[in-house]
């Protein structure tokens, strides 16, 4: 077995496990939990486009690629402050580890998902050429 399908199959089953034993539990970090996943699934949809973008730098001219570094920096550092600040340093700090864990393992599944979800799309665009 593929280590992508180990990944994603580890990834839905601890997620599928918080979720549900929040929901079941009826515990009040539930919401923050979906909450959370979808944001670490943002994350990585937001990542795999900058990596994507990175590597469409080449042969770009250097102005190019200041201006496009310039601008991520000027959205992504403001709103990771806000984020910090206003989001995490307000929540309950005994819910911090479990939003953190669900934002992580959420990383993990949507990276893994849109790889072979990609490779996949690929394998059946080259078959029908």
């Amino acid at each position: 077995m593929k280590k992508s399908y180990i990944i994603l199959a580890v990834s839905s089953i601890i997620a599928a496990f918080m979720i549900g034993k929040a929901f079941f539990l009826n515990e009040d970090i539930k919401m923050f939990l979906l909450t959370f996943f979808a944001v670490g699934c943002g994350l990585a949809l937001l990542r795999l486009f900058i990596n994507n973008s990175i590597r469409k730098m080449k042969g770009k001219s250097l102005i190019v690629k200041i201006l496009f570094f310039a601008v991520l920096l000027g959205f992504g550092l403001p709103f990771q402050a806000w984020f910090r600040k206003e989001v995490l340093f307000s929540m309950d700090s005994a819910y911090l580890p479990s939003c953190i864990g669900i934002t992580v393992v959420a990383v993990f599944f949507m990276t893994t998902l849109f790889g072979l979800v990609m490779k996949k799309r690929s394998s059946n665009h080259a078959v029908t050429k």
